[in-house]
């Protein structure tokens, strides 16, 4: 079968960029509406650096940062590009949200954005597609080698906890609590090409890899696996893709530079030995951050000690502080040691904001509301 290349290209190690996909809702009772195509169509004519583009169904759209060297210049983009689309969302007299998942939109009411690759996904995975309406961010750090790319994707997977619980953002599903912080990777986990990726080093090898897969019929390019992390060789980076959108950039760029400082530590220091034991506890550690977030538990696969995730996260964060000042992103290390002490997430906000006015509904203009103006209090 004929497809892409995936040769590695480089790129200068420890750059970042970040891609965040939004809801589109209604002004008047915040359910999920169609306006991807107009919006995209809006913005084309707009000048803004990074680039807004269409996602699998026309509820929502993805945001795409420039490659960025630290965060301060990331955030700076962020709002720019936010406002941006803010204001052209109110031409059209809808609104934009963050969030993993929306509280209460029927997956069978979306329509899938007319494109060849979207209907392609349609066709190919059935209601899949449609209950794919989830909202995710995704962070790429640049690797100057495919090999420093597997060796990240590996050495990452051990905080794949850490990101999930840090973001979780989608307590609510179709109109319920689901008692999950992140019930979005539910969804993705109905692949079958979803969660981890298989414990391959060396570049060489990961191409070998991927010809059986194309030889079988199974992928055509990278995009066809959903693993929560993987090498993507057109951009010369390794893509973290576990988290919950955030309700605010100032936290979507608070968890970029946090798996930038954490990518540091782990090509200068080499903490641990990479082995597929990593992937023992994954689904289970996996599992306890999605469920219960920052107070869940983790198994450390490299000690084999039980600890609270919590724990664990202020932890790395103080191993960090050395990483964190070199790359100039200390204020992001302070915010999310603040979080975790205070055990709080998205989730939690959003359990609260609903207690107080008992309404799905309010809760979305809430959402849209810290969108537009910034980070949450807490």
């Amino acid at each position: 079968m004929a497809g892409e290349s995936i040769e590695f290209r480089r790129s200068s190690a420890l750059t970042l960029g970040v891609e965040l996909e939004l809801q589109i809702v209604n002004t008047r009772n915040c359910d999920l509406t169609r306006g991807g195509s107009e919006l995209v169509a809006l913005l084309s004519k707009r000048k803004h650096p990074g680039e807004v583009k269409p996602e699998i169904t026309d509820s929502m759209v993805e945001l795409s940062t420039s490659v960025h060297r630290g965060v301060g210049a990331m955030l700076e983009e962020l709002r720019t590009v936010r406002d941006l689309i803010v204001e052209e969302a109110d031409r059209l007299n809808v609104a934009i949200a963050g969030g993993g998942a929306h509280p209460f939109q029927r997956w069978n009411e979306r329509r899938i954005y007319d494109g060849p690759r979207f209907k392609h996904l349609s066709e190919l995975y059935g209601y899949l597609a449609k209950q794919f309406t989830v909202f995710g961010q995704h962070v790429h750090i640049g690797c100057a080698t495919g090999d420093d790319a597997l060796y990240l994707l590996h050495g990452l997977s051990r905080y794949v906890p850490h990101f999930i619980a840090f973001s979780a953002s989608s307590p609510y599903y179709q109109g319920v609590d689901t008692a999950f912080d992140s019930s979005r990777l539910n969804s993705i986990s109905a692949f079958p090409l979803s969660g981890r990726a298989p414990f391959i080093l060396s570049w060489n090898e990961f191409i070998a890899y991927f010809e059986k897969m194309r030889a079988f019929g199974v992928v055509e390019s990278m995009k066809d696996f959903y693993w929560d992390i993987r090498p993507k060789p057109e951009y010369g980076t390794v893509e973290v893709r576990v988290f919950d959108t955030p309700l605010s950039v100032e936290i979507a760029a608070a968890l970029a530079a946090y798996t930038q400082m954490l990518c540091r530590y782990l090509l200068e220091e080499r903490p641990f030995a990479l082995s597929e034991d990593l992937y023992l506890v994954y689904g289970t550690n996996r599992f306890q951050a999605s469920r219960f977030g920052l107070g869940g538990n983790l198994i450390d696969p490299v000690t084999h000690r039980q600890a609270d995730l919590r724990d664990d996260v202020l932890a790395t964060l103080a191993a960090l502080a050395p990483h964190a000042a070199a790359l100039e992103s200390e204020s992001s290390r302070r915010l999310l040691e603040e979080r975790a002490r205070a055990k709080v997430n998205d989730a939690g906000w959003m359990r609260g904001a609903f207690e107080r006015s008992r309404s799905l509904e309010d809760l979305v203009w809430q959402q849209t509301c810290l969108w537009r103006a910034g980070a949450p209090e807490r």
